[in-house]
């Protein structure tokens, strides 16, 4: 089946931009002409692609198409440029999956360092970010260090710590006797959301299995360290974060040497690595700096 490139180019601009006149503006053609493209790309496929906003979203069908116009002309603009044909004159548009824990702490410093591309994040959990790449919704993830995802290519990125830690009002108040069972089933914790196993795991591992304390859900890194320092719950932060807290005396980490290092790696489409080796060049190089690298014993 052969797709009009113009039609999955008006498709990647609804998309992307939220509405037919937006998009006829970006192509420089009138909404008709893509209200027009988007019903023959429908009657095309024989799907319905977009839900009609504000603002415009994809289906299931619509986004997996809009991602492959997206690595067409990815593909596209490396061929030209390999070729000494063309200079790309627009950056490429690049969706890719990453955990709010990074982006809070070092991957936007990754982004700086890429020319020529305009990044579209989803935010998941480092042990869900992988489903992205399998379900071909992305071009390219930091996942857990746990599997390869088939059909693409995996580089271990270091891992990101964290501290357990809490205001020193908040311990004394709740948790003075250290690990307490007792305690630490009454003490409120922080959950980032229902995909954060951080604190549970914690708990199970220094304080003990099967408990349940009452927690708050706050989906934002930098929410997570103020509520922390504010005293409204105990929780697992990036140290990079934290760390400049506890010098000052803002927030105390619960338990010694209770630090939990979380392994990433950056997995890339391997039909789309060439593309983006500077992408994987800066987002590995820029992990080295703020990661913690371990050495495998030989």
């Amino acid at each position: 089946m052969h797709i009009d490139p113009r039609h999955l180019a008006a498709l990647s601009s609804v998309l992307r931009l939220g509405s037919f006149d937006s998009a006829a503006h970006d192509l420089g053609v009138t909404p008709s002409a893509i209200s027009q493209r988007i019903k023959a790309l429908e009657d095309r496929i024989g799907a319905v692609l977009i839900h009609r906003g504000p603002p415009c979203t994809g289906t299931k069908a619509g986004l997996r198409l809009a991602k492959h116009a997206e690595d067409i002309n990815l593909l596209d603009a490396t061929l030209l440029a390999d070729l000494g044909l063309a200079k790309q004159t627009a950056p490429t548009q690049l969706r890719v999956a990453v955990n709010a824990d990074s982006l809070a702490t070092w991957f936007v410093e990754a982004m700086a360092a890429c020319d020529g591309f305009l990044f579209d994040l989803v935010i998941d959990d480092q042990d869900y970010s992988a489903d992205w790449l399998r379900r071909g919704e992305v071009s390219a993830a930091v996942t857990a260090d746990n599997s390869v995802v088939q059909g693409c290519d995996s580089y271990a990125l270091g891992a990101l710590q964290y501290r357990a830690t809490a205001s020193p009002g908040f311990i004394d108040r709740w948790l003075p006797n250290g690990a307490d069972p007792e305690a630490f089933s009454k003490a409120p914790s922080l959950i980032f959301n229902t995909k954060d196993g951080l604190q549970k795991n914690w708990l199970s591992h220094y304080v003990g299995r099967g408990l349940n304390p009452p927690h708050h859900f706050l989906p934002s890194t930098h929410a997570f360290v103020d509520a922390a320092r504010l005293g409204l719950g105990w929780g697992l932060n990036p140290a990079e974060l934290v760390d400049p807290l506890i010098k000052r005396g803002e927030l105390q980490t619960l338990l010694p040497d209770s630090d939990v290092a979380i392994p990433l790696c950056w997995q890339v489409s391997r039909m789309l690595a060439p593309a983006l080796t500077s992408v994987t060049k800066a987002v590995r190089k820029t992990a080295q700096r703020h990661l913690l690298q371990v050495t495998a014993a030989g």
